[in-house]
């Protein structure tokens, strides 16, 4: 084999190993982006009311359906809350889970409150069932670097499937803003 034919070919197979890395490291950097994909694919869309923030409505479409799937452990990875309250986490997750399942899987609307640069109240409505859940997601981490997580205090099963004396029965009801 000539040398230029040769330095063809060993170009060839050095854009084909470049390109071959870059889909491989692309994939697994957008698994997120698939798995979110699929979850459309398989849950009620999520009615939208207010103001969120893309980021703010990420983590909150991924809540509901985590609590569509009844996967506890997925709900949990949600959390804004620190390790050492992992206690509560666990046990809020499977009291939204026991309280929120059903009406998951079903049509929901989710009302975004006030501005959400750094948090915002969320207000989920379960049309199927007739329950509402109201939580709070936030940036997380010093600088928010961390990413929007679910605040999850919620271990008495009581206070996890208890609604708020404000929240209007149904949405947009208030404007999106909370009464002060």
């Amino acid at each position: 084999m000539s040398a230029r034919p040769r330095a063809a070919l060993l170009l060839r197979a050095g854009l084909v190993s470049v390109l071959a890395w870059g889909a491989l490291t692309g994939c697994a950097a957008d698994e997120e982006g698939l798995r979110d994909a699929t979850d459309y694919a398989r849950h009620e869309p999520l009615g939208v009311v207010g103001y969120p923030t893309s980021e703010s409505l990420r983590i909150t479409q991924r809540l509901v359906w985590r609590l569509a799937d009844g996967k506890a452990e997925e709900v949990e990875a949600l959390a804004a809350d620190p390790d050492d309250a992992r206690g509560d986490v666990e046990r809020t997750a499977r009291n939204w889970i026991r309280s929120f399942h059903e009406g998951a899987r079903g049509k929901v609307t989710a009302e975004f409150y006030d501005e959400g640069s750094v948090r915002q109240l969320v207000v989920v409505y379960f049309h199927d069932t007739g329950q509402t859940k109201s939580f709070t997601v936030r940036l997380t981490g010093r600088a928010g670097e961390d990413g929007w997580r679910v605040t999850m205090r919620e271990p008495d099963p009581k206070q996890a499937s208890a609604t708020p004396d404000w929240v209007p029965r149904a949405p947009g009801a208030l404007g999106s803003k909370t009464p002060r």
